[in-house]
């Protein structure tokens, strides 16, 4: 599933299209396609992992999900969930969520909850995570309303990095922990960002997919924890259990 700072990317690799009409529409996905069919593009947003494609009184939301991806001036194989092309090119969207959302996207979304956008507040992450105390961190990270973009391989990275075990529960994490890993959120993802334009992100995980810790030399757990269920890669030495 591709996470916040991916979809920054993607919204990077289209702004060419941006204030340009769409000639053409097509695909199967079950919108109505023909309201986009020469309509220009407005902007283009991202909002956690979901992906805005803004025109004047609504919006184009696409997710991701599991398996979804995207190819901009080339086609696949694949059947298309969405094709939309520009005088300069096209975008092509797979295995994805296609939605149409009506009116002025920027009243849809809680913006300071998006670990990626300038209107990020940790302090309300802060006060969202006190509102959930018998939760575990591992499932709490995963909480779209409260950190936007924030997907399994981050999870997993910025809890190796504060030392705090995926199965500790919220309440029992101390303040200045919970405070740090507030700001690994952000801190992280941003450098997953720089890596992922780089096409080194594999090389700099401590903990997700690996086998062995690197500060201890003991090995690395891989359990699927907490009520999402989703993989978790951890030290049982050196990431500290809180319950």
């Amino acid at each position: 599933m591709p996470e916040g700072p991916t979809i920054v990317l993607l919204k990077e690799e289209v702004e060419k299209f941006a204030g340009k009409k769409v000639t053409a529409i097509s695909g199967n996905s079950k919108i109505e396609q023909h309201r986009l069919l020469n309509k220009k593009v407005l902007s283009f947003k991202s909002y956690g992992k979901q992906f805005l494609i803004c025109f004047k009184g609504f919006t184009v939301r696409v997710h991701f999900l599991l398996f979804g991806k995207y190819l901009i001036d080339e086609r696949k194989e694949q059947p298309v969930r969405l094709n939309i092309t520009f005088s300069n090119g096209e975008i092509n969207l797979y295995s994805c969520s296609v939605k149409i959302l009506e009116g002025d996207v920027d009243t849809l979304y809680d913006w300071n909850t998006d670990v990626m956008n300038d209107a990020w507040d940790p302090e309300n992450a802060r006060k969202k995570l006190k509102n959930i105390p018998d939760t575990l961190i591992c499932d709490a990270l995963l909480e779209q309303d409260i950190f936007s973009g924030v997907g399994n391989i981050i999870k997993n990275e910025i809890l190796y990095r504060v030392r705090v075990h995926p199965e500790s529960t919220v309440k029992k994490i101390p303040a200045a922990k919970i405070q740090k890993l507030v700001e690994e959120t952000r801190s992280y993802s941003f450098k997953f960002l720089e890596w992922k334009r780089k096409y080194v992100l594999r090389q700099h995980w401590l903990a997700h997919a690996k086998t062995v810790c690197l500060r201890c030399n003991l090995p690395i757990i891989k359990k699927y924890t907490g009520v999402k269920n989703r993989r978790s890669f951890f030290c049982v030495n050196c990431q500290t259990l809180y319950t």
